[in-house]
């Protein structure tokens, strides 16, 4: 079962019309464009997904529009998650879980808990959730990591079977390879770190790039995948340069800026984060045409 989620999964953005409403119709492209690109999953409401600013009752429109506009009949992982474990539990009996394949919850932010906080908060989650459980370690975000240790505990809970790992500390990575349990996924949440944690036992990637370049990415992780590190390293050379473009107006402004050049959605963010400087897009370009990903933009 868990194969499905091997491959890249796209951390899917939330598009806005100019008034900051949701935009079906952008979001129907989207999903269209990295299905067409070969990913293998969606990942619907991370933060690429600009899941704090989306309403609960927003998250359920996208949600079902998803479920109805999945021309690739891609599996399907909602982001659940917070920082108040009862209100996590409790959410999740509003949410209509058919055709979800799984959820993603992140590791409780500001309130910094420690391991034994950690550990109970994701196991009545998992006790809680009909679907399975992808742990989410992202300290630069969350302001706490998750140590491989930790996350090896929660891996013999039975419905908890993969963590998305963006700690971006290699050694916490192989670690986690080196402990787990067979069965319990390794996922890159990194896109550039992406090669590497496939090289020590990871199965893929959720990535942000992918929205825009689903195919050559896809590319890349499969490659990797199959043992051609030579290839999948070549290939790795034309993301580099971009990767911190991404982040660095705060994500997901960053690839919204490059699917607005696309002609695939508008740019539009909500507060608190802001659409791309001018400044920042025309440095986009430049890099896109260093590395020859200009062609794939319009």
């Amino acid at each position: 079962m868990t194969t499905q989620f091997h491959g890249v999964g796209v951390a899917i953005v939330t598009p806005f019309n100019a008034d900051f409403s949701l935009d079906f119709d952008g979001f129907g492209r989207i999903v269209r464009h990295v299905t067409e690109g070969g990913v293998r999953y969606i990942v619907l409401q991370g933060t690429t997904g600009e899941s704090p600013t989306v309403t609960k009752a927003e998250k359920k429109q996208l949600l079902q529009y998803l479920k109805e506009n999945n021309p690739g009949n891609l599996p399907i992982v909602f982001g659940v998650g917070g920082n108040v474990t009862s209100e996590v539990v409790a959410g999740m009996q509003d949410i209509d879980f058919a055709g979800v394949d799984a959820i993603l919850s992140v590791c409780p932010y500001y309130n910094k808990p420690g391991k034994r906080g950690v550990i109970e908060h994701f196991t009545r989650i998992a006790d809680a959730s009909p679907v399975p459980v992808i742990l989410y370690n992202i300290p630069f975000r969350t302001g706490i990591n998750m140590s491989a240790e930790t996350i090896v505990e929660l891996a013999q809970h039975p419905n908890i079977i993969g963590v998305k790992e963006a700690s971006c500390v290699i050694e916490q990575c192989m670690e986690i390879a080196r402990d787990k349990p067979d069965d319990f996924l390794l996922i890159s949440g990194d896109d550039v770190q992406a090669v590497p944690i496939i090289s020590i036992g990871g199965v893929g990637v959720m990535s942000v790039v992918a929205n825009a370049f689903p195919a050559k990415f896809t590319a890349m992780i499969d490659a990797a995948l199959q043992g051609d590190f030579v290839f999948a390293q070549n290939q790795l050379g034309h993301f580099l340069r971009i990767d911190p473009l991404l982040y660095e107006e705060g994500n997901p402004v960053g690839i919204k800026s490059i699917l607005s050049q696309m002609g695939l959605i508008s740019s539009e963010v909500r507060l608190p984060l802001m659409r791309a400087s001018d400044d920042l897009r025309e440095r986009q370009r430049a890099v896109l045409q260093r590395d020859g990903l200009l062609q794939l933009v319009a």
